[in-house]
Parts: structure tokens; sequence; C-alpha cells
């Protein structure tokens, strides 16, 4: 993870207004990448939920599972809680699924126990989805 200055996170943001899926998918990795991912939590919703290609979501996604943190999951099931184009939706949910820490051992409990955090989010969106992914598990 790394911090921006205030000029490369201008022009991060910037980008996500881009007509090209190319630039948009881009500015969705580097800014999966921010540090404070909760300063740039509401642009990295608008190309998780990206309405004309779901290259764009899918690229930001896991970039955003691949921090491994909470932050990055928490970022990926909010968006997945507001997604309405079915699309987006099987998009984000097959990225959650293919999530590599599901098959490299160790990672697999590092990950439920993130989903189980996230049962008890603020966001009622992101706990559905934590508590729907769980389920699954059982």
């Amino acid at each position: 993870m790394e911090p921006f200055d205030d000029q490369e996170l201008g022009d991060a943001i910037a980008e996500v207004e881009s007509s090209s899926w190319a630039v948009r998918a881009a500015a969705g990795r580097r800014l999966a990448t921010a540090t404070q991912i909760e300063a740039v939590a509401d642009v990295l919703q608008r190309l998780l939920l990206d309405a004309q290609d779901t290259g764009v979501t899918s690229e930001t996604a896991v970039s955003l599972l691949e921090r491994g943190d909470l932050a990055g999951l928490r970022a990926v099931l909010a968006a997945l809680s507001r997604a309405t184009d079915v699309g987006t939706a099987d998009q984000l949910s097959a990225e959650l699924d293919c999530d590599s820490r599901w098959t490299t051992g160790n990672d697999a409990s590092e990950l439920i126990q993130q989903l189980q955090a996230l049962t008890s989010d603020a966001d009622q969106g992101v706990r559905d989805e934590a508590e729907r992914r769980l389920s699954r598990l059982r």
C-alpha cells in the first residue's frame, strides 16, 4: 500500500471519469493501494459499481482483495450490497469466490475472521453480505 501525494490522488480520481474502461480500471488498481482507503471509499465504490464495464469492477475488486485486509474486503462487500446490475453483482461475487486466500491454507481462516468481524459493521449492507458469505461456509 502506498501513500499518495495530492497530485497523484487527484490524477487517479480524475481518471475515474475517463471514457476508457482501461483507464478507469487502472485508476481502480491505483486507488485500491491507498493506505487510507477510507479517504477514497466513495470513488472506489463508483469504480466497483461501474455501469459501463465489469472489467473495471473486476480489476478494482481484485486489487482491493489482494490487500488482504479488512478495509479492502469491506469495500467489496459494500459494493456488492449496493449492486443493482446483475452483471456487476455477479462479477463482485465471482471475485470474492475466487479470492486466492480461500485456497492458501491459513489465509482462509484469516478471511473467515475478517468476515466474522464485518458481521458487526456499522453498514447494514456490509453486515448482510458478510453473514451471507459465512452462511455458505456452514
